[in-house]
């Protein structure tokens, strides 16, 4: 009997505790948490909180899908890779019609590559955008365009860009217009992509433009991330200055025998003045992912397109203070050269709307030995105004078949094969 009451004491005091460590312990709840919760967090979940502007992906104003739409009114020359089109600016809204400028090649025959840039001539471009000229084009709808025609062409040597000018954006200023773009001074492909920036300006959108024949914003000191090249300058304008966004490619050496990568990452210029000086920031580079420049001014800040390059491409990152930036979002799909509809990229905004719309370009339509490219049209809700629920879905299903075209190449099935050789020999 005794041992029966000492069982019995020994049961209810267990009950008692577990029921006790029960009710002390709080389950994350169902309906997931519009604020941060009150309650122990792994890493993970606080992050979810802290990190993002919302803990729900639909609620994330920078979070959106991209869906693209082919555009008309652009000729290629049957896809032959003579003609190519790409690297548009931001677009702008002037005389009751929209305006974007770009990089454009008519050439003879298609580029010969970097590779080849020992045979460049004067009618044989190396790259998409070697001997290119800026062209610009107009629409009422953004979705069917009038190419207008040249807006700036190559100056004669030895003026900056006399080998090619590209991948241009819009500042207005005002009351002026004024093209910044990148000026080569040889063939691409002959020691990089080495080249400044340049600036045409102009009091009508449609010209005619003066080139200002210097450099605005100079490479690097030698042994600087940027001495060798300033790519995809884009101005927006911030608290009574200007603030001109830019890409430098670096970090090619070759150490131990072994040929790094090229590192693409971003730096910022800010100047009084749209023909200069412009001062660097001195935290330079102030974005470390993202290939082209693509950015809007978003409520207090800036936000920016980080794509294809860097630890954390594929992602919408945000600067309250235009310079630091966090990540804001992941994304799929992201359009490559972005240029924008901003309509407060130049009103020196307190808070920025966003974006719902833009141009970008598809490299390499039809493959490499052809190379050209073609402008296209992408729709997105990164806009304060709009709330579109499509715009916001999660993810994008790829069949299986465009996972296949990823496939191993022959020198990993031949190493694969090696080390199954191997296992079997050990038998």
């Amino acid at each position: 009997m005794k041992t029966l009451v000492k069982y019995s004491l020994v049961l209810t005091a267990s009950l008692t505790c577990n029921i006790a460590t029960a009710a002390n312990t709080q389950d994350f709840p169902f309906d997931l948490p519009d604020t941060k919760p009150d309650m122990p967090l792994s890493a993970s979940t606080a992050r979810n909180y802290d990190a993002y502007l919302a803990p729900r992906q639909e609620d994330n104003e920078l979070y959106t899908q991209f869906k693209y739409t082919k555009l008309k009114g652009f000729d290629y020359n049957d896809g032959d890779g003579t003609i190519s089109r790409r690297d548009p600016s931001k677009i702008i809204f002037e005389n009751g019609q929209y305006y974007v400028w770009y990089t454009k090649r008519h050439t003879k025959t298609p580029p010969i590559g970097g590779g080849n840039a020992h045979l460049a001539t004067d009618e044989l471009a190396t790259a998409d955008w070697d001997l290119s000229d800026i062209w610009y084009a107009t629409s009422k709808d953004g979705f069917t365009w009038q190419e207008q025609g040249v807006a700036v062409p190559r100056p004669p040597k030895p003026n900056v860009g006399w080998r090619s000018v590209t991948t241009t954006d819009i500042l207005k200023w005002q009351g002026k217009y004024y093209l910044y773009y990148q000026g080569f001074m040889e063939a691409s492909g002959k020691r990089g992509d080495d080249c400044p920036v340049a600036v045409s300006y102009a009091d009508s959108p449609d010209g005619p433009w003066t080139p200002h024949n210097e450099i605005v914003i100079p490479n690097g000191k030698p042994g600087a991330w940027d001495q060798y090249s300033i790519h995809d300058p884009y101005p927006l304008v911030h608290k009574g200055k200007i603030y001109i966004y830019y890409k430098s490619d670096f970090g090619n050496t070759t150490k131990g025998g072994k040929k790094k990568q090229l590192v693409r990452m971003h730096g910022l210029a800010i100047g009084d003045n749209p023909l200069g000086p412009f001062k660097k920031h001195p935290l330079n580079p102030i974005l470390a992912a993202g290939h082209e420049t693509t950015l809007f001014p978003f409520k207090e800040g800036v936000a920016a397109l980080a794509i294809r390059d860097g630890n954390e491409r594929n992602t919408i990152q945000y600067a309250k203070d235009w310079v630091n930036f966090e990540i804001a979002s992941h994304v799929e799909m992201m359009p490559v050269a972005a240029g924008p509809y901003v309509p407060d990229a130049f009103t020196d905004t307190k808070y920025g709307r966003g974006i719902t719309w833009g141009l970008s370009h598809f490299t390499a339509v039809n493959g490499w030995e052809i190379n050209y490219s073609e402008l296209a049209r992408f729709d997105v809700d990164l806009s304060l105004d709009v709330h579109d629920p499509a715009m916001k879905k999660h993810s994008i299903k790829f069949t299986a078949e465009q996972h296949y075209q990823y496939g191993l190449n022959a020198n990993q099935r031949k190493r694969i094969a090696a080390e199954n050789k191997k296992l079997m020999e050990q038998k």
